[in-house]
């Protein structure tokens, strides 16, 4: 019940900081952008996957970042 619970104050914590972070959205590179959009996209995935567990939701999100970026590089 505790890691349900910290998987959802973590999530609203990176919802919080994506907003706040969406004020600089214009002055972020196509690379920037690339890699924010893959680290929420794996934060998810790893969340739905690990049934919102930390680990997995935090591993996601890094793996995600990583092929954002590299993605966003090759654009």
């Amino acid at each position: 019940m505790k890691t349900q619970r910290l998987a959802k104050c973590f999530a609203i914590a990176m919802l919080a900081a994506a907003t706040a972070g969406c004020s600089s959205w214009d002055n972020m590179s196509g690379r920037q952008k690339s890699a924010v959009t893959g680290a929420g996209l794996g934060g998810v995935a790893g969340a739905v996957i690990s049934s919102g567990g930390v680990l997995g939701t935090v591993g996601g999100a890094a793996i995600g970042g990583v092929i954002g970026d590299q993605v966003g590089k090759n654009r």
